[in-house]
């Protein structure tokens, strides 16, 4: 079996590469820049980028299971993907393993759920063996949402979202791909352990940080009219908004056991995450 893994300079293809490594399991780097790799043994590079589909299938060749990680945000992203499970696919890649949304939907309300449902359809339709790992929303990014004055602000109501830490969904991959055969065309929905709101969210990071950290919920005009300052373009303002507007109607409140089943370990909360930060 040869494994190859893209996002190794990232959070999350980051922690597989090294967990592999650690493990003493070979496996192959796809990145845009071979200065930014990672030196970890046991490993080789190849330079590709998503939508260059010649480099991508180069790259590619001789590889067995894949772990793509979800490109960056971009208008564009499902044209990348779509092109590089092409690329995969062509190349002789047997069994992908992507990171895609808890929801994932052609209607997700949050809007780049929609394009992770393509993505999915697109590896199903090569025929190619699938494990989607279907992500809530990231424990990680929680403080990122504060405000300089202290508050999270969004239209998420009293909505909870079951979050997860980046290094969990990170676990689950390594899991998967070193034992490829025991999770093919498995769909996991990684959760944290909890689902919680933003005001709970709030106080958690007040206890940790020891500061005032509030939470605001926005109207939609607000939520628009509050992000403007940054001229975002629209697909990205409708990304932001409906991160919390997905929230708000429930659809990340579930909590799945699958971290732990394919793990053997609970999942961190945002607690954990915000102590080890």
């Amino acid at each position: 079996m040869t494994i190859a893994i893209t996002g190794a300079t990232g959070n999350i293809g980051g922690a597989v590469a090294r967990a592999l490594a650690a493990d003493g399991v070979p496996f192959r780097m796809i990145v845009r820049d071979a200065a930014r790799a990672p030196a970890l043994p046991g490993t080789d590079v190849a330079v590709a980028t998503f939508d260059d589909v010649d480099a991508a299938r180069t790259a590619l060749e001789g590889i067995d299971v894949l772990l793509m990680v979800s490109a960056a945000e971009a208008e564009d992203r499902l044209a990348q993907h779509r092109a590089f499970v092409g690329a995969a696919a062509t190349a002789g890649v047997r069994h992908v393993v992507y990171t895609s949304f808890s929801g994932a939907a052609a209607d997700a309300t949050f809007t780049l759920g929609r394009d992770h449902w393509a993505t999915e359809q697109a590896i199903r339709a090569t025929g190619m063996a699938h494990t989607f790992l279907r992500d809530n929303f990231y424990l990680d990014f929680v403080e990122d949402l504060v405000g300089e004055d202290g508050v999270i602000r969004g239209p998420a109501g009293d909505g909870a979202m079951a979050a997860v830490a980046r290094a969990d969904v990170a676990r689950v991959a390594t899991a998967v791909l070193e034992h490829p055969t025991a999770h093919l065309d498995r769909t996991y929905e990684l959760t944290g352990p909890v689902a919680i709101t933003l005001e709970q969210a709030a106080a958690t990071v007040s206890a940790e940080r020891g500061r005032t950290v509030t939470y605001h919920p926005e109207t939609l005009d607000e939520a628009y009219a509050s992000r403007a300052r940054w001229n975002p373009e629209r697909w990205q303002a409708d990304a932001w908004v409906s991160t919390y507007t997905a929230i708000a109607e429930g659809a990340l409140a579930h909590v799945s056991g699958d971290v732990e089943r394919v793990t053997g370990r609970a999942p961190m909360t945002l607690q954990d995450v915000l102590r080890v930060g």
